[in-house]
């Protein structure tokens, strides 16, 4: 690794007490334990970095050798310095995950019904931009990079779980580009390669993504998770579950964070889609950080708003909140400014603009399910009470070669297997109702016409059994 690499990382580690190697050595330490500075990692050598760091050689080697006394790094006569442990090599791959090459390859003549998020922004959105350019105008020593989220969505955010029912602080909230990203952050931050990972099987296919993508092993639990064992990170969809639809009782979350805590495991509970539950059903329980001090909790406004607002965030424990700024500042100092300022601004009003946006959901979602009722009768189509997916048993074949089939007939959905880390669900499709009354009607035509041409794929025979010698 560069010396200028590893001095930016650094960042201000002289800020202190004490000997500046002791100050040194804390930060590279603080650095390997977080994953920043992974195992095998070749450090600077002791002239280069000290001339980085504008320090003596004296400074760095003592702090070298101190790491060294601890295990952290081993040194060698000509070999350098590297971080303890051995080096992983991985691939970066791109995402093969339908929902996403929905996002990356558009089709105009293709209903698109594997991404479920809403197609325009609401007048509000607009609206609170118009508001917030006043402010913007008056802004006066402020540059702009706020890596934790600017001060007043902090804020608004926190309040929001206050009024929820869960004490927090603004300093417990980290603002993200989005769910998604937070969900990146996460993973980037506390897992390492081969860290075990519990999800729901099936699951929300871009959390399946960011574990997989840092080499994390999934593991598939049943939906609600159960008791959770030994791992590194356990992930759930708690309330409208993303595909089912389901949420989890009060009883199952408090029972799911006492063992989640009771094994020190963090446990993820992505929120969402918390606020799209349907008119004149029960309001879900309390958000399962109401029954855990150490949930992690992941929101957004994507799906309640648009998703060209690429606002989420995290709640948690203020270290864990620390740990996750010091990467979004490496990745890209913070996020839009004005984008946070606006969605302060709907935040506080945001119960009555999502009254409006689940009539409008429900509507949509009665209209598909007639729809497919009436035109494929013999799939078998739960209703749901929230959220924004249906989670379709076929009566036959299998949802990847069906999907295909669907394609072909210009309609875009999500095969089931490909949200389930146990290899499970392959007889299930979901599909979004998050579109025009005209494009879902359109969709259940297609869906029809699709199913009508459909050949489920010959399954292989079974090997023969060897014979007797």
């Amino acid at each position: 690794m560069e010396p200028i690499e590893v001095a930016d990382r650094l960042g201000r580690w002289s800020a202190g007490r004490g000997p500046l190697y002791l100050l040194l050595a804390g930060r590279l330490r603080t650095l390997i334990e977080d994953g920043e500075l992974s195992p095998g990692t070749d450090l600077p050598p002791d002239r280069a970095l000290a001339k980085a760091l504008a320090v003596g050689r004296g400074t760095v080697v003592a702090a070298y050798d101190q790491l060294s006394v601890e295990g952290r790094v081993v040194r060698r006569q000509g070999s350098g310095t590297r971080v303890a442990g051995t080096a992983v090599t991985t691939t970066p791959e791109t995402t093969h995950s339908p929902a996403f090459l929905q996002l990356l390859e558009p089709d105009a003549d293709v209903v698109a019904l594997a991404c479920a998020a809403p197609q325009r922004p609401p007048p509000e959105v607009v609206a609170a931009y118009e508001r917030i350019l006043p402010r913007l105008a008056a802004m006066d020593g402020d540059i702009g990079y706020h890596p934790n989220g600017h001060p007043i969505l902090r804020e608004a955010i926190a309040a929001r779980y206050r009024a929820r029912g869960v004490p927090t602080d603004p300093a417990q909230i980290l603002v993200t580009g989005g769910g998604q990203q937070a969900l990146s952050f996460l993973a980037r931050g506390l897992l390492r390669p081969g860290d075990r990972v519990l999800v729901e099987a099936p699951t929300y296919p871009g959390a399946l993504e960011v574990f997989r993508e840092v080499d994390a092993v999934v593991e598939g639990r049943p939906i609600g998770l159960g008791p959770v064992g030994s791992a590194a990170l356990a992930y759930i969809v708690a309330t409208w579950q993303n595909p089912t639809g389901t949420v989890l009782s009060t009883l199952e979350r408090r029972s799911l964070a006492e063992s989640a805590a009771a094994h020190g495991v963090p446990l993820v509970d992505d929120e969402v889609l918390a606020d799209l539950g349907f008119p004149g059903t029960d309001p879900p329980p309390p958000p399962l950080a109401a029954f855990g001090e150490g949930v992690l909790s992941v929101g957004s406004l994507s799906k309640i708003l648009w998703g060209g607002l690429r606002v989420g965030w995290v709640r948690g424990p203020v270290a864990v909140i620390d740990r996750l700024a010091r990467l979004r500042a490496v990745h890209d100092l913070g996020g839009n400014i004005p984008a946070q300022l606006a969605a302060a601004d709907l935040l506080p009003d945001l119960d009555l603009l999502r009254e409006r946006i689940v009539r409008q959901r429900k509507d949509c979602h009665d209209l598909l399910v007639a729809e497919l009722a009436a035109r494929v009768p013999e799939w078998e189509v739960a209703p749901v009470h929230g959220g924004q997916t249906l989670w379709v048993r076929l009566p036959r074949g299998d949802g990847a070669s069906f999907a295909q089939r669907a394609l072909r007939h210009g309609t875009a959905i999500l095969p089931g297997i490909g949200l389930d880390a146990r290899g499970g669900s392959a007889d299930h499709v979901r599909i979004s109702f998050v579109a025009s009354e005209e494009d879902l009607r359109t969709a259940a035509r297609r869906l029809a016409e699709a199913w009508r041409a459909y050949e489920p794929p010959a399954r292989r025979a079974p090997a023969a059994p060897p014979l007797a010698v």
